[in-house]
């Protein structure tokens, strides 16, 4: 029988992302969606580690169940570490489409596009907390490709895969070496680590 476990986040793609790694590892994840008198979760820190221990806090606080959350973006060499822990709101809109057409206005003429995906996933329950990260090296191409995946996917070319954008893979080979699934990978070990 697969072990319920609460997820922090209310983003669909990200919670099927979560449910496809951590099946395997015999979990069952479930979203913010289970407790829709929930407020939104605070995520104010400078660091991705840092958003991710407060969503998971918040969560443990209000419901008293063990909580998962995690907290990623894109880190690109040439903007000093940007979008960062600003991914999702790199644009006033905030939309996939904005913050796409922006990472490439700015990388416009760049040459050297190394960047990552980075991932921190924080656990908050009665023994403790911690967290740990998972990442994914590559770099951003020069035009979205592929109809898979969200966010930078179309744009960021995976040093594992090259030639295909994080869009362009199936979505058990990108959960395979994402940022993602690096890091919920992680989550037994985190369990144990606070008896949870």
């Amino acid at each position: 029988m697969p072990r319920r476990i609460a997820i922090a986040s209310a983003n669909p793609h990200k919670l099927q992302e979560i449910r496809a790694i951590l099946a395997p590892l015999g979990f069952d994840p479930v979203g913010l969606d289970t407790w829709p008198d929930l407020d939104d979760l605070p995520e104010t820190a400078d660091t991705f580690e840092g958003n991710a221990l407060m969503k998971a806090r918040a969560l443990y606080e209000a419901k008293g169940v063990l909580a998962v959350a995690d907290d990623s973006g894109l880190e690109v060499d040439a903007l000093d570490g940007a979008p960062g822990v600003h991914s999702k709101r790199f644009t006033p809109e905030g939309t996939h489409a904005a913050n796409n057409r922006r990472l490439l206005a700015l990388l416009a003429g760049v040459q050297t596009r190394t960047a990552r995906f980075r991932c921190a996933i924080a656990v908050v329950g009665p023994g403790g907390e911690t967290w740990d990260m998972g990442t994914c090296e590559g770099r951003i191409a020069e035009v979205p490709r592929g109809a898979g995946g969200f966010g930078y996917d179309p744009l960021f070319l995976p040093d594992e895969t090259p030639g295909r954008t994080m869009a362009e893979l199936e979505a058990a080979e990108k959960n395979a070496l994402s940022h993602r699934g690096r890091a919920f990978r992680k989550l037994p070990e985190l369990l144990a680590r606070i008896g949870g």
